[in-house]
């Protein structure tokens, strides 16, 4: 099963969207913004990512900057938090195809991880 967290307002979403489709595949839809991840699923995906919180998130975001999330003594659980109330930090698209994630920057990206 395949998974999008979506933005349908970001072009970078919806090329990857439209990839994916081309490939044949309908994936399940979250648009995170609506729906987003819970702390648990955000700690998930980092894993798959092998990636950071920070390197997660938006950092030209407005949120960032408000809520001083560039200060470097922030720890992992105080960054997972901010995205989880504030998923418009969360960077996007990102796929999950079982236990693999990639983000969609460049939207090719994601096809490293399909089946």
């Amino acid at each position: 099963m395949t998974t999008i967290y979506h933005n349908p307002r970001c072009s970078k979403s919806r090329q990857t969207l439209e990839l994916l489709r081309d490939k044949g595949v309908e994936p399940t839809v979250v648009e995170y913004l609506k729906t987003p991840p819970t702390r648990e699923e955000l700690e998930r995906i980092l894993e798959m990512l092998r990636m950071e919180p920070r390197n997660l998130m938006r950092r030209k975001e407005k949120e960032y900057k408000e809520l001083g999330l560039d200060d470097p003594s922030l720890g992992r659980e105080q960054l997972i938090d901010a995205m989880v109330a504030h998923p418009r930090l969360i960077e996007r698209p990102i796929v999950v195809e079982g236990n693999r994630a990639a983000i969609g920057r460049p939207p090719e990206k994601v096809l490293e991880i399909l089946s």
